[in-house]
C-alpha cells in the first residue's frame, strides 16, 4: 500500500529521500545504495549523516549486495573458471562494498513509518547472476529503527551472496572519545595489509570489548564473530555516561559484525561504524559465512538500531 510519504529528490546527490516518523523518531532514507542518511530520536541523532548534495561518506549507512566488505583482488573461482569483479578499493586492489553502492533503488511501498526500496544486480564482470536486493526500514512504536535485507535470487541456477550494512552510530554530539563500545563476540579476525581475513584469534587485549570499553583513538577495521546471542538476537552497545546508549541488534542470520573506527569522516575526530553481516570479508575465496541461494528463492538478514536516552 502506498501512501503521501514525504519524498524529496530535488538535487540530491542520493536520489530521492524518504522521511520517516514514528515514536518520536525520525529517519532519512535515500534511493542510492538504499541507505540510511539521517536518524533521529527525541531529537538525539543516533548515526553519522551527512548534507543532501553529498554521497555517502566512508560508505555510511548504505547496504551491501552481493558481498559485503572486500574480495581479494576481486578474483574468485566459479566451476574452475577465474571470476574477475571490478576493482573498485584502487589503493588495495581488491573490490569492496557489493555491486550496488552506486545504484539508485526504487521503492515498491511506502508509509508514514516505513520504505521498501529495491535494486536489480545484473549479471555482470565477476558475477554472472541476475538477483534482487530488497531493503525494508521501519520505524516502530518505540521509534526504533528496524531493517530486513532481502535477496532473491532470479538466475537459473545458485547464486552465492554474503549481505551486509554499513550503519556508524553516535549519540548526540557526545565525543566518541568519551564513549564506551561494547561488541558481544569470542572472536577477531586478523588479517594481512589489504585487510583480507587470514585466520582468526580468541579476543583479548584491546580486542576484547565483551564488557566494554572506552572508543580506542587508536584506529580498527577488524571483524568480530562467535557472536553472543540472547534468543536468537545479538546486541553491540556505544554508550555514554549518565547511561544513555544506542546498540547494534541482529537476528541469527548475521555472523560477523564489523568495526572500523576512523579519523577521516567528516567534521569528525573519530567515527564508529558497527557493521552486521552475514559473512566476513573474501568469503567468496574462503568460503567462509559464503551462502548460496537456489534459483527462485530468497535470504533475509534482519538487523536495526536500538536507543536508550532516558
Amino acid at each position: 500500500m502506498t501512501s503521501p510519504l514525504e519524498v524529496r529528490e530535488i538535487r540530491a546527490a542520493t536520489g530521492p529521500q524518504f522521511t520517516l516518523q514514528r515514536g518520536g523518531a525520525t529517519a532519512i532514507i535515500v534511493s542510492l545504495a538504499a541507505g540510511i542518511r539521517q536518524y533521529e530520536k527525541a531529537g538525539v541523532e543516533l548515526v553519522e549523516g551527512y548534507a543532501l548534495d553529498s554521497i555517502a561518506p566512508g560508505a555510511a549507512g548504505i547496504t551491501l549486495a552481493p558481498f559485503a566488505n572486500r574480495i581479494d583482488g576481486g578474483l574468485w573461482m566459479l566451476d574452475g573458471a577465474s571470476q574477475q569483479m571490478d576493482i573498485t578499493e584502487v589503493p588495495r586492489n581488491n573490490a569492496i562494498h557489493g555491486l550496488l553502492r552506486n545504484t539508485g533503488y526504487q521503492a515498491l511501498e511506502t508509509s508514514e513509518s516505513h520504505v521498501v526500496l529495491e535494486a536489480v544486480i545484473h549479471p555482470q564482470h565477476g558475477y554472472p547472476f541476475l538477483a534482487r536486493h530488497r531493503v525494508r526500514y521501519e520505524l516502530d512504536a518505540n521509534g526504533d529503527l528496524r531493517v530486513a535485507q532481502t535477496l532473491v535470487n532470479d538466475s537459473a541456477g545458485p547464486a552465492p551472496f554474503v549481505l551486509g550494512a554499513h550503519p556508524y552510530f553516535k549519540l548526540g554530539t557526545a565525543a566518541p572519545e568519551d564513549l564506551t563500545i561494547r561488541v558481544n563476540a569470542h572472536t577477531a579476525l586478523t588479517t594481512d595489509d589489504r585487510l583480507i581475513p587470514m585466520g582468526a584469534v580468541e579476543v583479548s587485549g584491546k580486542l576484547d570489548l565483551r564488557n566494554g570499553k572506552p572508543v580506542p583513538q587508536s584506529l580498527m577495521d577488524t571483524a568480530f564473530t562467535d557472536l553472543v546471542t540472547d534468543d536468537g538476537v545479538g546486541r553491540h552497545t556505544l554508550s555514554a555516561p549518565g547511561g544513555r546508549s544506542v546498540s547494534l541488534w541482529h537476528d541469527g542470520t548475521v555472523s560477523h559484525v564489523h568495526v572500523y573506527i576512523t579519523n577521516e569522516f567528516p567534521g569528525r575526530s573519530l567515527a564508529v561504524a558497527m557493521e552486521p553481516m552475514t559473512g566476513p570479508a573474501n568469503a567468496f575465496n574462503s568460503g567462509d559465512g559464503l551462502r548460496w541461494l537456489a534459483a527462485g528463492e530468497s535470504f533475509t538478514m534482519n538487523w536495526g538500531i536500538e536507543s536508550q536516552l532516558g
